[in-house]
């Protein structure tokens, strides 16, 4: 593979973060991961940015703003509406769910427990930034 994929990764959990990045890197995927941790700062971001990410991946539990007002923000913002969005959250509330595939998430993922999970799901995001097919559901 040689396209470089571009994951914008919006989470305030440093650990969470750091798993991400291992599981990236586990897989050998050629990637530019940038890393938001407060929810505040993601419009203005975006807004500034030159290049849209392959794939926003974004906690819904963030400090300054709530996870589902951001997720509405970003399907607001021009240019924003198809780059494909995953939740991945510690929420396994069914209205948490529903109410994010609803507002244009692609997928909603609760925030696995082990390494391996993780690194299946990160895979899976990095298959979704590549193709823009859906990640096949575990």
């Amino acid at each position: 593979m040689s396209k470089t994929v571009h994951i914008l990764l919006i989470e305030d959990d440093q650990d969470d973060v750091e798993l991400f990045q291992y599981a990236l890197h586990s897989s050998r995927v050629i990637c530019q991961l940038e890393v938001i941790m407060d929810g505040d700062r993601v419009q203005s971001h975006l807004q500034a940015s030159t290049k849209r990410p392959d794939v926003i991946v974004m906690d819904l539990n963030l400090p300054r703003i709530s996870g589902r007002d951001l997720l509405q923000q970003i399907r607001t913002l021009d240019g924003f509406s198809q780059v494909p969005l995953i939740v991945m959250t510690t929420s396994s509330a069914d209205d948490d769910r529903i109410f994010c595939l609803a507002k244009g998430a692609n997928q909603f993922i609760i925030k696995p427990s082990s390494l391996d999970a993780f690194a299946q799901i990160v895979a899976a995001i990095v298959e979704l930034a590549l193709t823009g097919n859906q990640p096949s559901p575990h």
